[in-house]
């Protein structure tokens, strides 16, 4: 271990403790201290922020996509990759107060695998139980990071189901050609093989203390996260109505269409769900198609006042952010996962 410094982040006025050999974002998670973060990887920007005092700061790699020289020059940073050498001061960029106090703890564990299941002909269903620890607790939403058998490599997927006793997680996972964990979960895993695992990561939560209508927009495996919240919701009764739009590429891409329905009978404000094809290429289908962006844009004229809940790759991720802030959703309203990728093979969370 090295030597340890405090970093303060302002506005909040919160301090903690950081090893000069962990990121100050992997400090903040081991404290209860949740930050804004997405890809852990420095490739998605959601937990750059600024650096208000103190200079001896050293990065991991990162993408220049999420930090630009120009920014890192005028005293950005990305909290996923940042080293403190000595004490800081940090000013967060994007947070939530609610969120940064209700951090869980991380913990590290085994689990068996209780089942791994085709739902489309490149994604995966794969149920895990917790061996040890006796607990590892997570909200709705958030994501679990696997090491991937054979390698200290690790890999994220969000959990689709909500907490419960039996210590069971559930994952939505796609299939890459050539990825470190998907292939192998595709060709080696088996029902019994124990995993080791990390959690709980991610903020794509449901904020407990607003009442807005909710428009949920996903691709690919970004129903995972969505199928998390949508089971929280009516698990709880929660009286928020929701519209859940959701991209694919072909009709056999689309997956968990009678369980969204069933949950809409559950939800006391009801749910629409409208799902669309990019390229239906000659399948019977009678919905809408086109890019899912495109598809919010054509069928919402405002959603003033709305809270939105995005998860899928980055560009999707991007266009959908451009889309609903034209449509009227604040942008400090709008909560995204993007989905990363590691190499050009795997897909972060999913």
């Amino acid at each position: 271990m090295g030597e340890k410094h405090v970093v303060r982040f302002e506005p909040v006025g919160i301090e903690i403790e950081v090893d000069e050999d962990q990121t100050i974002l992997r400090a903040a998670a081991e404290q209860g201290v949740q930050l804004m973060h997405g890809c852990k990887e420095g490739q998605c920007a959601a937990c750059k922020s600024f650096v208000l005092e103190g200079e001896d700061i050293e990065l991991d790699s990162y993408s220049t996509f999420a930090l630009p020289d120009y920014e890192k020059e005028e005293g950005s940073t990305l909290l996923c990759r940042a080293h403190a050498y000595e004490d800081l001061v940090i000013e967060l960029l994007n947070y939530d107060e609610e969120i940064i106090r209700s951090g869980l703890p991380l913990r590290k564990g085994t689990v068996e695998v209780v089942a791994n299941d085709e739902v489309t002909h490149d994604m995966r269903r794969l149920v895990v139980k917790l061996l040890e620890p006796d607990e590892i607790k997570f909200f709705p939403g958030q994501y679990m990071d696997f090491v991937v058998p054979g390698t200290e490599e690790t890999r994220s997927f969000s959990m689709a189901n909500t907490p419960n006793r039996d210590g069971e997680f559930e994952f939505v996972i796609k299939i890459y050609p050539g990825g470190l964990f998907s292939e192998h979960l595709a060709e080696k895993i088996q029902v019994g093989d124990h995993l080791e695992v990390e959690a709980p990561f991610g903020t794509f939560t449901l904020r407990e203390n607003r009442t807005s209508d909710i428009i949920f927009v996903g691709g690919g495996a970004g129903m995972a996260p969505v199928l998390g919240l949508l089971r929280s919701m009516a698990e709880r009764n929660v009286e928020r109505k929701a519209r859940f739009y959701y991209g694919a590429r072909t009709a056999k891409d689309l997956c968990f269409a009678d369980e969204i329905a069933a949950l809409g009978e559950q939800l006391p404000s009801g749910l629409t769900y409208t799902p669309a094809l990019s390229d239906p290429d000659g399948d019977p289908w009678e919905g809408e198609t086109g890019l899912i962006t495109e598809v919010v844009q054509a069928k919402e004229s405002t959603l003033e006042g709305c809270d939105a809940y995005v998860c899928g790759p980055p560009p999707m991720v991007d266009a959908a952010i451009a889309t609903l802030t034209a449509l009227g959703v604040r942008e400090e309203n709008i909560f995204y996962d993007k989905f990363t990728t590691t190499g050009e093979t795997e897909g972060e969370d999913g």
